[in-house]
């Protein structure tokens, strides 16, 4: 029986005696690659996983060709083969995704990060445009999170100056950005 006679038979199982591994896996190879494939696909989800599952089962037995003790078998322990290998692929990935870190959140681009800074930029220089009372009850009030009263008693004043050093300042903030854009 020839290799061509051997392809052409695809639900052939069977090597002929005598085959030497390179001739046997390759006629394998060329019946029974495609069904072993969507067999592995079937249990891995993955396309790629499973060709390379499929890649080593033959790898596997090209090895152990010698050491077959009953050559009809060789679909079979391909067949087997693929499967053990695709629980093993199963295991992995399960360890993986066990053990990855979690996801880490998104550094921002190159081009936001030069954005940001410009506008931290034109922040800070809007704030030192402003008069010092103004900027004084700003940063207290945005930066240091202070509350109204809290902010009259460090800057010495009312309440009711803190409201007008606030709005004031917003005001004056708010115009000077609008320049910036």
């Amino acid at each position: 029986m020839t290799t061509e006679t051997l392809v052409a038979d695809r639900s052939l199982g069977t090597v002929p005696v005598g085959w030497d591994a390179d001739m046997a896996v390759t006629a394998l190879y060329s019946a029974h690659y495609r069904s072993l494939v969507r067999l592995a696909v079937l249990l891995v989800r993955d396309v790629a996983s499973a060709e390379e599952v499929v890649q080593d089962a033959f790898v596997a037995i090209h090895g152990a060709w010698r050491r077959l003790r009953d050559t009809d078998k060789a679909l079979a322990y391909l067949r087997q083969s693929v499967v053990n290998r695709s629980r093993s692929v199963l295991r992995h990935r399960a360890v993986v995704e066990k053990y990855a870190p979690k996801g880490l959140p998104d550094a921002p681009s190159a081009e936001n990060g030069a954005i940001g800074e410009l506008e931290r930029s034109a922040v800070i220089e809007a704030l030192r445009s402003l008069p010092t009372r103004q900027r004084e009850a700003l940063v207290l009030r945005y930066y240091g999170d202070l509350s109204e009263a809290e902010i009259a008693h460090a800057m010495g004043i009312s309440k009711g100056a803190v409201k007008s050093h606030t709005a004031r300042g917003m005001a004056a903030l708010r115009m000077a950005l609008e320049q910036f854009s």
